[in-house]
């Protein structure tokens, strides 16, 4: 009989043992957080973690064209491709090329760097030019080319090129490279149209007075011709009545 109550207190602590073996793991299992949804991506943050975008930044902000790419960017399956020109990208352009544009130009100049998907550097290397902006149309224009080989890329536009050096990031659906020279496209800053001809100028006073003073060259030999005719004419006639009053 004594060994009885021995036994269900050998259980009970083999039982309580058991379950502090295990409590650990299942506060564990219970208390670990979900992993939260990662928050949406922004363009702006990136770029301002690796600094020297202030310029961009700006324009991105007045123009809003950074809402229209956070809004596209987390509601496309494409992702993006952007081109950062940097501050000193933007502080060597001749004085007053930004400050010059309109606003909606100014927009496209910024679509002109964004292309509507994910490009990791090595399918650069790969794509048919000339690759679609976000200002291209659909005649084609507004578009980017770009080659290289091995880890160098080199983006052209017509106007201008540069090497892309540094990927500030590169995870879909965002990519994001930095540029040294600020994009330009020829749509918007090409070579342009020849200036008309100008018209021939009328000629000089001088010209005209030293044509007067020659022409009437001729009519002065036509009068001087006119007068020797008049005097033999006048001696014809005095020859006739010198005549006529002899036989008279």
């Amino acid at each position: 009989m004594a060994s009885t109550p021995l036994s269900l207190i050998l259980i009970t602590l083999n039982i309580q043992l058991l379950l502090l073996l295990l409590s650990p793991q299942t506060q564990a299992q219970t208390s670990a957080p979900a992993p939260s949804p990662s928050g949406p991506l922004n363009l702006t943050a990136v770029l301002e973690k690796n600094g020297q975008y202030s310029t961009l930044i700006r324009l991105l902000q007045e123009t809003q064209t950074d809402i229209q790419i956070a809004n596209q960017l987390n509601n496309s399956a494409q992702g993006l491709s952007v081109f950062a020109p940097t501050d000193n990208a933007f502080n060597n352009l001749p004085s007053g090329t930004i400050n010059g544009l309109t606003n909606q130009n100014k927009v496209l100049l910024l679509q002109y760097h964004i292309i509507p998907k994910y490009y990791s550097l090595t399918d650069l290397l790969t794509v048919s030019n000339p690759v679609p902006t976000q200002a291209s149309d659909q005649n084609g224009n507004w578009g980017l080319n770009f080659t290289g080989q091995g880890n160098q890329v080199n983006v052209s536009t017509g106007i201008n090129a540069t090497q892309i050096n540094n990927a500030l990031r590169q995870q879909p659906p965002l990519a994001v490279y930095q540029v040294d020279k600020v994009l330009l496209p020829e749509e918007l800053f090409g070579a342009r149209s020849p200036a008309s001809a100008p018209q021939a100028k009328a000629p000089s006073s001088s010209l005209n007075n030293s044509t007067n003073t020659s022409a009437p060259a001729s009519p002065s030999s036509g009068t001087s011709a006119g007068g020797r005719n008049v005097v033999g004419l006048g001696l014809t006639l005095g020859l006739g009545l010198a005549c006529m009053g002899a036989f008279s």
